[in-house]
């Protein structure tokens, strides 16, 4: 297949467009930059020039490809609702131009906020938070599209911009690794190489509609992962207030103190994705976070 990938140049579009590759598929990557456009290459990949917003790029990029995967999302959480809006538009973009075929369409979406407290399943489907307004799932399911949902902790080398380098800086800037009240809050988690298998085997094989989790480990307290990320940095571990949580985590205090695990039982027998790389408190005993 010749599959135009949106993000793929980032954190987890780069596996995502090597696994593709080294399964036999074309990659059409969506290039911002010139510094995108030279990773592409080097990857063995086309390049496709434009960007999120410039929604005649995405057309262009559909038009010629066998499916897409749209893994590209503009991280700045300053300007979270306008940024979503960009995610929305981008969907009913590529999805115009492949509904009503067999392409396959593959959107991203997370697994945080499915079922906060109880463990989520793929069977499960929310409505929007008006708290994280991302309507990924929602605007995919309008064009025939399936989801794969990430877990809050996709890990590996290079992350440089995900939930866990975000606990880390916090740890080094107040002088210890802390959690919420006893931390036994849950995140789920999955290695980068394990999620972009995913996305290759949902895109080879993805029923429109369907949920898939990237979840390779259900739960893992969050104590754990600050008891981790203290060792690593020789930092005192330490529990903050549920009332000194917004202080000391600013605005990732909703994420550091969720609870979310998740189930990954139905993706797993449904595609025969099987996630065996490293585990996320693996990753951070072995300084992938913190050299």
């Amino acid at each position: 297949m010749r599959v135009f990938v949106t993000g793929a140049t980032g954190f987890i579009g780069t596996a995502i467009v090597q696994e593709l590759i080294n399964a036999g598929h074309q990659v059409l990557g969506l290039a911002r930059s010139d510094a995108s456009v030279q990773k592409l290459i080097n990857a063995g990949a086309e390049v496709h020039r434009g960007d999120l917003e410039d929604l005649e790029s995405l057309r262009t990029g559909a038009m010629y490809a066998d499916g897409v995967i749209h893994a590209g999302f503009i991280h700045d959480f300053t300007r979270l609702p306008e940024v979503c809006e960009v995610d929305k538009k981008a969907i009913e973009t590529i999805g115009e131009i492949l509904v009503g075929s067999d392409r396959p369409f593959i959107v991203t979406s997370g697994t945080a906020l499915v079922s906060p407290g109880r463990l989520a399943t793929e069977d499960i489907k929310p409505p929007v938070n008006p708290g994280w307004p991302r309507a990924s799932e929602q605007t995919g399911d309008s064009v025939g599209a399936a989801s794969v949902r990430l877990s809050p902790s996709v890990h590996g080398n290079d992350d440089k911009h995900g939930f866990v380098p975000i606990l880390v800086n916090i740890a080094r800037e107040k002088g210890f690794s802390g959690y919420i009240g006893e931390g036994l809050n849950r995140w789920n988690a999955v290695h980068r190489l394990d999620a972009a298998h995913l996305f290759r085997l949902a895109m080879e094989n993805a029923t429109p509609g369907a949920r898939y989790h990237a979840s390779a480990e259900e739960a893992i307290t969050v104590k754990s992962i600050a008891e981790a990320i203290g060792k690593q940095l020789n930092l005192p571990v330490r529990s903050v207030t549920p009332e000194a949580a917004a202080e000391h985590f600013g605005w990732f205090s909703q994420m550091a103190g969720i609870d979310c695990p998740s189930s990954s039982k139905w993706t797993q027998e449904t595609l025969n994705w099987h996630p065996t790389r490293s585990t996320l408190l693996t990753d951070i005993e072995n300084g992938v976070y913190t050299q």
